[in-house]
């Protein structure tokens, strides 16, 4: 292989939990992305990066493709759009056993107008049955947009060395556009918001986490880098909301919070103070100023 530096840029597309995130942290061995078994976990563009020699990966994590029901919605539906448009391949990720929904069969033909496409089978280690990974194969295959179909598992890393290799066949000789050393270009603020978030989506019931948000109102480092003191406001869309992200005796924000921080401090490398406060803004997901405010017109 030759040692000319290349880059290969990929959206990773494909219906919500299918397992997207769970991929770009297995590919880039770090944790670049939250995860969480409830779907629509990412909102915004999550890029991760890897880099293998002279080749380097940035992988671009996108929202579940879904119908839009509001602002957010919308604004995650045109993020989509323009991480696939951004890309050099899509990468497009399909559960081995549920029937494909009309929103993919969109995609999938969207893809085939142009530019190239691989497809993934995610979680093949959920799965004992070949004909039906076999029948999901031949289905993909059936609408010739997809110049290979790769049987993958995020989970176990099973098929996704082989993965790699078709991805950078797709790669463009050039300068690498990130230093070797990073998984991500996400800003610390940005990432110490997703794991919050990441602890609302976990904890909480179905419709709560989706109508929070999360803005870090003070990332301060204190003198010599070793303690960070984080001040961060959670919103939600209403009162009773607010009630149940507290929790009796203020035990469930304490909860979120002390899990935050763990995670905070690992990725940081440094000691963290992290303080958690809730507001009451209903009808945020609505509302397009308050969508981008929270970072996600990018």
């Amino acid at each position: 292989m030759s040692n000319e530096t290349r880059s290969v840029f990929v959206a990773i597309t494909g219906r919500p939990n299918v397992g997207k995130s769970s991929l770009l942290n297995r590919l880039v061995g770090e944790k670049a992305a939250i995860v969480t078994p409830k779907p629509q976990t990412t909102r915004t563009r999550i890029t991760g990066i890897l880099t293998q020699g002279p080749v380097q990966y940035v992988f671009l994590d996108t929202p579940g493709i879904h119908k839009p029901k509001n602002s957010l919605g919308k604004q995650m539906e045109r993020t989509t759009a323009g991480v696939v448009a951004e890309g050099d391949v899509t990468l497009m990720l399909f559960d081995p056993v549920a029937p494909l929904r009309p929103v993919e069969t969109e995609m999938i033909n969207a893809l085939g107008q142009g530019g190239h496409a691989i497809a993934a089978i995610n979680k093949v280690d959920t799965i004992s049955d070949l004909p039906t990974l076999a029948a999901k194969r031949d289905e993909l295959e059936a609408f010739g947009v997809f110049k290979q179909i790769h049987a993958i598992s995020a989970l176990t890393g099973d098929g996704c060395e082989g993965l790699l290799e078709d991805l950078s066949h797709y790669a463009s000789p050039g300068p690498h556009f990130f230093a070797d050393d990073i998984y991500t270009d996400q800003p610390e603020k940005q990432l110490v918001a997703e794991i919050v978030r990441e602890k609302l989506l976990l904890h909480l019931q179905e419709e709560i986490p989706h109508g929070t948000a999360v803005e870090v109102e003070r990332f301060h480092e204190r003198e010599g880098g070793c303690v960070i003191d984080i001040d961060v406001t959670i919103y939600c869309e209403r009162k009773t909301h607010k009630g149940m992200i507290i929790g009796k005796g203020g035990a469930m924000l304490k909860q979120i919070a002390m899990e935050a921080r763990q995670d905070c401090e690992a990725f940081l490398g440094a000691k963290v103070f992290l303080q958690c406060w809730v507001k009451v803004r209903e009808g945020w997901r609505g509302n397009d100023n308050m969508v981008n405010r929270m970072g996600f017109g990018r």
